[in-house]
């Protein structure tokens, strides 16, 4: 019971801070995904970390992060799409460092201090591009005359977590057939039906509230984030495999770290986007 309190408590301040976070305001939008970036890529350093390989942890941070922040200026209209070039130079930096440190597999090091910028920068960098210039679900503080609006990337994690529920209730009660059990033993087919369903019928209730796009599309969208989080899911669950750990964090008790918790956004999200900036 104490195991089952504290993981509920914990799940109400992950809704509340990332919710809360990306809907009150557009700094506190910002904010909200620069914790997120940073998280994550801290518990992938410190997990491949655990494997003897030593990838440039801080300047690999630091990389994300100023990718990150260059997305934000661009899609805010304050700096020119051509200004993300800069990171040419950082990226150049940092394979030349590399060549001064002496690591036994320089290479691994610089593979693995690299990937986390496509795996986790990229995904979370793009969630900017999706509420400014937007109209539809209003922030919560007046923020001037800035077009934004949160609906996306509200909508977004609310159908997500609509989806992890139905899953998980669906794959308790009649979960038999086993997606990949190698991977991870407990997710299932039964389970991931119900959540895609669910996660349908929630983006047909919220679609009218939620606005940016049509319903239709809000549906579409639901099946795109129950799939590819899925599958973000068992990436997350293959990576943790092969660096021998359980849990990313434990920043998040009874929840893990933020890798933990945000594995399926961060593959579901991007093709969200795609489909948004492509059909939308």
């Amino acid at each position: 019971m104490n195991n089952l309190f504290r993981r509920t408590l914990t799940g109400a301040y992950i809704v509340v801070f990332t919710l809360g976070g990306f809907w009150l305001h557009p700094v506190s939008f910002l904010l909200t995904g620069l914790v997120i970036l940073t998280g994550t890529m801290y518990e992938y350093y410190l997990m491949i970390r655990s494997t003897g390989v030593k990838p440039q942890a801080v300047p690999g941070i630091l990389l994300g992060i100023s990718v990150y922040v260059l997305s934000s200026l661009v899609a805010a209209g304050w700096l020119e799409t051509r200004m993300l070039l800069l990171i040419i130079p950082f990226i150049t930096v940092v394979m030349v460092a590399e060549l001064y440190r002496h690591q036994e597999k320089p290479f691994d090091s610089l593979a693995h201090t690299f990937l986390p910028l496509v795996y986790l920068a990229l995904p979370v960098s793009l969630i900017p591009f999706s509420a400014f210039t937007r109209e539809g679900l209003p922030s919560i503080l007046p923020h001037g005359n800035l077009i934004f609006s949160p609906g996306i990337i509200i909508g977004f994690f609310i159908i997500l977590w609509v989806n992890d529920t139905g899953a998980y209730l669906a794959g308790t009660a009649f979960g038999k057939h086993r997606l990949m059990e190698r991977i991870s033993p407990k997710k299932s087919w039964e389970g991931f039906i119900g959540g895609l369903m669910l996660s349908a019928l929630a983006a047909l209730l919220l679609s009218g509230w939620l606005g940016v796009v049509s319903r239709n599309k809000w549906i579409i969208i639901s099946f795109i984030i129950s799939a590819a989080g899925t599958y973000g899911d068992l990436i997350e669950s293959m990576l943790k495999r092969s660096t021998g750990v359980k849990d990313s964090g434990t920043v998040m008790p009874g929840h893990g770290g933020f890798l933990d918790r945000f594995d399926s956004a961060i593959l579901s999200f991007p093709l969200v986007y795609l489909f948004i900036s492509l059909f939308g």
